[in-house]
């Protein structure tokens, strides 16, 4: 008996359902092989072996490594996009300095901790592809946003000026970022202490009373 017309509908559905979940599946595994590993060691039987699966059906889906990490990292870069619109929200004035840096430093690094394979793969010395374009773009998105939310810590402060603290912030960051992806628990949660108290003392003489006490 053929099947009526509803079931025929449910069918692709249910395909594109079990192919999303291997897409994610073969993501999730490529994430733990490249922050293991590395994305230039990494190769796609290590990937389909810490998936569970055959290299066969790894091909189904992505053609070589090069686009698994593409579509990895399109997918947490527009994630980390909405945590730079939350991060960096518009601050109420009556913010204490010290607040405003750690509510911002907290979504950046608890985005990172989530997704260590981000840190991995762009800032290692081996961005695959386009993915180096992409970081550019991303990095050049968050320093609009910190010069933004600079200019009205700032007042009257040189365009220049506010670009130059941006850049020292986000370096600032950075650094500091590897120092807390390599560690854990308590002293991960000093090192983190540590980037905020570093951003707080830089800012708080070029914040002048903008946010109130630090």
């Amino acid at each position: 008996m053929p099947d009526n017309p509803q079931t025929q509908k449910e069918q692709p559905r249910r395909r594109q359902a079990r192919g999303e979940r291997r897409i994610a599946q073969l993501l999730e595994a490529a994430a733990r092989v490249f922050c293991t590993t590395g994305y230039t060691a990494a190769s796609t039987n290590a990937i389909a072996r810490e998936a569970g699966v055959s290299p066969g059906t790894l091909y189904q889906f992505f053609p070589n490594k090069e686009a698994i990490a593409i579509e990895l990292g399109d997918r947490l870069v527009h994630e980390m996009r909405d945590t730079y619109g939350e991060a960096l929200a518009p601050i109420d004035p009556a913010t204490p300095l010290e607040t405003a840096i750690g509510s911002a430093i907290d979504r950046f690094l608890a985005f990172n901790t989530e997704h260590p394979v981000f840190f991995a793969l762009m800032h290692g010395p081996d961005i695959p592809g386009r993915m180096a374009e992409t970081h550019d773009q991303l990095h050049s998105t968050l320093i609009s946003r910190l010069e933004s939310l600079l200019a009205s810590l700032m007042p009257g402060a040189a365009p220049a000026d506010v670009t130059r603290t941006a850049h020292v912030c986000l370096g600032i960051y950075k650094s500091g970022l590897e120092l807390v992806l390599a560690h854990e628990g308590a002293e991960r949660a000093a090192y983190v202490q540590e980037i905020k108290d570093v951003l707080i003392r830089y800012l708080a003489p070029l914040a002048c009373d903008r946010l109130g006490p630090g």
